[in-house]
């Protein structure tokens, strides 16, 4: 079940916000939430459940054995053991068809492939519930002695599909007492429907140009003009994607009273790869940097072996393919090539000069992310870099710039924090809007529009993917 389907917009969603709503203990609230959340995973996989009962179960065992135990070694053994099982199993699921395809690259070595489907969400889950035993064990947390507790902060459905990766220690207190207002709601439903329209009205139409200028039957003929606008529009559909998500997830966590931290910062306007990824999946990325990075040594010691194992890792995380590892080890070299290089120049020069170059380094990057075959990554390589073998611009690629160009600078727009400056220069007329019943009800009917508008699209449309379900 995706945010973007009409039955989750208007059965799924209503039934469980009227019902945790209609009572007041944040116990009774939990259950209700506990059995939507179960019931949204096991849609469309409902033996892949069983899997996410048993892993958070043993996590949580070895959470009250750790509790229990008296020496650091026995503490420490715990710890092991969750880590080793939780990433044994993402391991198993995710990677065992990748590494017996890598060993048969060996010569004279001919393994069967094993077909294991993925589960859902199983990268971020996985990731939540090691958060939560690696604080334990560091002493930030207290235990959570209740299992149905544990297993709600796992698989609270706003959450559990694509993240964000939600840390314990953030959603602590929540778990066990939270208010649900009215500001809370409100806010919340705003922040759903602006997801919502990141995804189906943006993200999408984005999806149906990259199918039609990079998976087109004729791609090895495209010209330069339209494998940029495929891989321009293919940037912007990641990004609206993932946020559209997120803020989706956001909204969702205020309604039911949970507060989830921000999981993207307007990171297209970043002036260095560094700060793109201060801006880009922060959950994911502070979450390589508290549990991976410093413990390995952060910046004190082998700072670029630590760096290594942190970028080869992240693209590992995001795919089971070689394409994913060469797109994390860019990120290690271009990073290393910025501290050394680009970063000190930063000082001398003005800092905007720098955005497009940012802009562009990352779209080469989404470019080694987007194809899973290498064949047809030379191929767009060559159409880019090579204009002459097909041409820089023929009428196929004229007509499709013509009639997309309103909706890349629509999308360039929205990508930048344009509007929410426009928002914050209005500040002083805050309070005048605020007692205004015109405008609370102009505000109302605006939202209603917008959901009106994606519920239109999604009727009229069949294409509606969310990509970071395969991660």
């Amino acid at each position: 079940m995706v945010f973007s389907s009409l039955f989750f917009l208007y059965v799924f969603l209503p039934l469980c916000l009227i019902l945790v709503w209609s009572v007041e203990k944040t116990k009774t609230q939990n259950i209700i939430l506990l059995v939507f959340s179960l019931f949204f995973y096991a849609w469309g996989e409902p033996v892949y459940v069983i899997l996410l009962i048993l892993t958070t179960l043993f996590i949580w065992g070895c959470g009250i054995l750790m509790s229990r135990a008296r020496r650091r070694k026995e503490r420490r053994t715990a710890l092991t053991l969750a880590i080793v099982v939780s990433i044994g199993s993402l391991v198993v699921f995710k990677y065992t068809g990748f590494i017996v395809e890598t060993i048969n690259l060996i010569p004279f070595i001919n393994i069967p492939v094993p077909q294991i489907s993925l589960p859902i969400g199983i990268s971020f889950y996985t990731f939540q519930a090691l958060s939560y035993i690696i604080d334990l064990y560091r002493g930030g947390i207290k235990i959570q002695r209740s299992y149905y507790k544990f297993l709600l902060y796992v698989s609270l459905f706003p959450q559990l599909i694509a993240g964000p990766i939600v840390r314990y220690i953030d959603v602590e207190k929540e778990i066990s007492h939270r208010e649900i207002t009215l500001d809370g709601i409100v806010s919340g439903i705003g922040r759903f429907v602006v997801g919502l329209c990141k995804k189906v009205l943006i993200a999408n139409h984005a999806g149906e140009i990259v199918n039609f200028c990079l998976e087109s039957d004729h791609f090895g003929q495209i010209s330069t003009a339209t494998a940029v606008l495929g891989i321009l529009a293919y940037t912007f559909q990641i990004y609206f994607d993932f946020s559209g998500y997120s803020d989706m997830a956001i909204g969702l966590g205020r309604m039911f009273g949970f507060k989830f931290l921000e999981n993207f910062n307007y990171p297209y306007i970043s002036k260095s790869v560094t700060e793109f990824w201060r801006r880009w999946h922060i959950s994911l990325s502070t979450f390589f940097r508290d549990y991976l990075y410093i413990p390995l040594g952060g910046n004190r010691r082998h700072r670029l072996r630590n760096t290594f194992i942190v970028w080869f890792l992240t693209g590992l995380w995001h795919g089971a393919n070689f394409n994913f590892v060469l797109w994390g080890l860019y990120y290690f070299v271009i990073l290393l090539f910025e501290r050394k290089v680009i970063l000190p120049l930063h000082e001398k020069t003005p800092k905007w000069i720098w955005l497009v170059p940012t802009f562009l380094a990352n779209v080469f990057a989404f470019s080694i992310f987007y194809f899973t075959d290498f064949s047809r990554l030379f191929t767009f390589y060559g159409r880019i870099f090579a204009p002459g073998l097909a041409g820089f611009m023929d009428l196929e690629a004229r007509i499709l710039w013509r009639q997309h160009l309103v909706f890349l600078i629509v999308a360039i727009i929205a990508s930048t924090p344009i509007l929410p400056w426009i928002k914050e220069r209005l500040h002083g007329y805050k309070r005048i809007l605020e007692r205004s019943r015109a405008i609370g009800i102009l505000r109302t009917a605006f939202t209603l529009l917008l959901l009106f508008t994606c519920t239109a699209s999604l009727v009229a449309s069949s294409y509606n993917p969310f990509l970071y379900f395969r991660f």
